[in-house]
């Protein structure tokens, strides 16, 4: 049976030219970077390289703003630690109520730590109120921590004026851009923001490595710390190969993007247009402007996101749901219910999320079977 993956939300395929990339250091040139030794000495170039590959996607200042971690969570972690352990002094965190665990799992626990936090909140389409955010701001703000998009919806945060509003206060930004970046264009020359993390396997590099990019004059703690690697800012042996992958992972997402951004759109829209026309009762989640170009967020109202999965799979559909079902719990998605989503329609939500992999023949194939997978589960459905 073929597989048809449309969750690249959760992780993307190796791009073979990543592939490729990465194996002299697992074969050949597997030497400690920070040897004295020619053998391993030779391989810190080439973690030097993918520095700069990483800073060009960002339009970064500087290659030396970026420290490599090994993944998203990590970044989260280190960035708002750091801002908190700079300035012992300020005990306030604003955030979102839609950012995803790794940022609002940290805040919680920091809360039970003695520090105080805002969760603003968005509307029915998932955007924020700046007037909120605003208002939100105290003296002891130490931190901002806001997604440049959100995960299960795709919606885009403005993360430019959410930038100028921390300038002009001097608190520092922490953008969370895992599921953002080769994605949309980014220019952190002009958007003052302190720190930035990225994940390497939501753009087509290995799990297990992920950046953190720290702007120049941002105060930095280091959270792992060990050896004097990534000049004394991450401690622990650098994972090369991966720190490699990531690199050109960044370098065929920035020379592809413009296309490949405008192709994905398109059958991101037909795969929502086909659904939409098809099956009564379906419903996009999230502002349909503002949103990442390969993901779409649908409800079917009365049945459930788990049982769609489960008949999605028999014909090799992989997506994920925008319901926490899976992980034991039986409220849906905090992202749809922070949008206001009504119970009966976030229970069945399916996240659909296209790479660069995918084709207009998979779409064709998912809009033939979703319409019997939906009327067969409406007709077990206890809910009208």
């Amino acid at each position: 049976m073929k597989t048809i993956y449309v969750d690249n939300n959760a992780t993307t395929r190796v791009a073979p030219e990543v592939i490729d990339a990465m194996l002299p250091f697992l074969k050949d040139m597997w030497g400690n970077p920070s040897s004295m030794h020619t053998f391993g000495g030779q391989v810190a170039k080439h973690i030097d390289r993918a520095r700069e590959q990483v800073a060009k996607i960002l339009n970064a200042e500087r290659a030396s703003e970026i420290i490599f971690t090994s993944c998203g969570t990590e970044g989260d972690n280190t960035a708002i630690r750091s801002a908190l352990l700079a300035d012992p002094a300020k005990r306030h965190i604003i955030t979102t109520k839609v950012e995803h665990p790794a940022v609002l799992n940290l805040v919680k626990e920091l809360e039970k730590e003695g520090y105080g936090a805002t969760y603003l909140s968005v509307d029915g389409g998932g955007r924020l109120d700046m007037g909120e955010l605003e208002r939100s701001f105290r003296g002891d703000t130490a931190v901002v921590s806001i997604m440049w998009a959100n995960n299960e919806t795709g919606v885009i945060f403005p993360i430019e004026d959410i930038a100028a509003e921390c300038e002009k206060r001097n608190v520092p930004l922490h953008v969370d851009a895992v599921q953002a970046v080769g994605k949309i264009p980014m220019d952190l020359k002009k958007t003052p923001i302190s720190y930035l993390a990225l994940s390497g396997h939501k753009l087509h590099a290995p799990k297990g490595v992920g950046a953190l990019y720290v702007r120049r004059g941002s105060k930095y703690r280091p959270l792992i710390i060990g050896g004097h690697q990534e000049h004394g800012r991450r401690g622990g042996t650098e994972n090369v190969a991966s720190i490699v992958g990531l690199g050109a992972a960044c370098e065929l997402a920035f020379k592809d993007m413009n296309e490949e951004r405008s192709r994905i759109a398109a059958m991101r829209d037909k795969l929502e247009n086909g659904i939409l026309t098809s099956i009564p009762r379906s419903f996009i989640n999230g502002n349909a402007e503002f949103r990442l170009p390969n993901t779409t967020s649908i409800s079917f109202e009365a049945i459930e996101g788990e049982a769609i999965l489960l008949l999605m799979n028999e014909f090799g559909i992989c997506a994920s749901s925008g319901s926490a079902c899976t992980s034991g719990s039986l409220l849906p998605s905090h992202v749809l219910v922070a949008m206001g989503i009504p119970f009966t329609r976030a229970h069945g939500s399916i996240r659909f999320s296209l790479s660069r992999y995918n084709n207009e023949e998979e779409i064709a194939y998912i809009l033939e079977k979703m319409p019997g997978i939906v009327s067969r589960l409406r007709m077990l459905s206890p809910v009208s």
